[in-house]
């Protein structure tokens, strides 16, 4: 017993100056241009434009978004066949266009072509306001110059054949949009080539990079974890499982994380995020929230 006894507290001594060694070497997210913007927070983060209010990812979303007061214009990146970056959020362009067929094994003419707003509506198919009014899949390039002063959160989606980090990089380059892109990507393999590529445009937590940290937080070492992002973009739920929190925030800020949940539409969801203290909400509903904090 006493032998036993004995190697329990070894092991014990072990794994405390392991955890004592791992917050020491610990560092807190690289400070980047992106987090140190004059915008009051929490930020009006406008998803896809706000696409509870008109079709997202059009240049009539966002150009309706900014004018509303928007902080951040929120977009999915894709890249046709031909290499150029375009703003749409599915793979393919069935679900809001009036085509069909495989964004990166379409040319920009084919998907110019299209209807970007042909399906979407406000009342489960019944009428659909914008379509007919020649609203096109916008261009990257499009997009930065008509929103060249405009902070942006740009979500790099599947993209299976094609190369699109260095594109995107040199895009973001050659219109010194730097320290306006906050860059996301579910994907790993993308966002490592990215940040490979881009290493000094932000960036926000991939899956796994969120996982990590909010497996350290559930067990009290948060303040093991070295970031390499600048902010988790959550949901409040994943499942049944609880994400946000307000010790959740609270250890994200320690590590000098934003935290950004998505996509919080109704008043009272985004009242309950802001009670947690979190950097910005995104939301297809841009109107309500800045309504709520008295910014409409």
């Amino acid at each position: 017993m006493r032998r036993f006894l004995a190697g329990v507290m070894i092991v014990a001594a072990l794994l405390l100056a392991a955890l004592l060694a791992m917050r020491l070497a610990a560092r807190p997210a690289e400070p980047r241009a992106w987090f140190q913007n004059d915008r009051p927070r929490p930020l009006v983060i406008a998803h896809q434009g706000g696409d509870g209010l008109w079709p997202g990812n059009t240049m009539v979303a966002f150009e309706r978004a900014a004018a509303m007061g928007v902080d951040v214009l929120e977009m999915d990146l894709h890249i046709t066949a031909d290499g150029h970056l375009v703003l749409i959020h599915d793979e393919t362009v069935d679900r809001t266009t009036d085509g069909q067929g495989v964004v990166e094994e379409m040319s920009l003419a084919d998907v110019k072509a299209l209807d970007a707003a042909y399906r979407w509506s406000l009342d489960g198919g019944q009428t659909f306001p914008f379509r007919g009014q020649g609203i096109t899949v916008p261009t990257l390039e499009e997009v930065f110059q008509a929103f060249p002063d405009t902070l942006m959160n740009i979500e790099i989606k599947r993209v299976v054949n094609r190369p699109i980090a260095e594109p995107f990089c040199a895009a973001i380059r050659r219109h010194g949009m730097q320290d306006q892109v906050l860059v996301a990507s579910f994907h790993s393999d993308l966002m490592d080539a990215f940040r490979a590529a881009c290493p000094e445009v932000a960036t926000s937590a991939t899956r796994r990079e969120v996982i990590e940290f909010f497996v350290r937080h559930a067990v009290f070492q948060a303040d093991t974890y070295t970031p390499i992002a600048g902010a988790l973009q959550v949901p409040e739920y994943q499942g049944s499982l609880r994400v946000l929190t307000r010790r959740f925030v609270d250890d994200a800020h320690r590590r000098g994380l934003e935290v950004h949940p998505w996509t919080i539409n109704e008043t009272a969801d985004m009242e309950r995020m802001l009670a947690l203290g979190v950097d910005g909400i995104i939301t297809d509903r841009p109107d309500r929230l800045l309504a709520l904090l008295g910014r409409r």
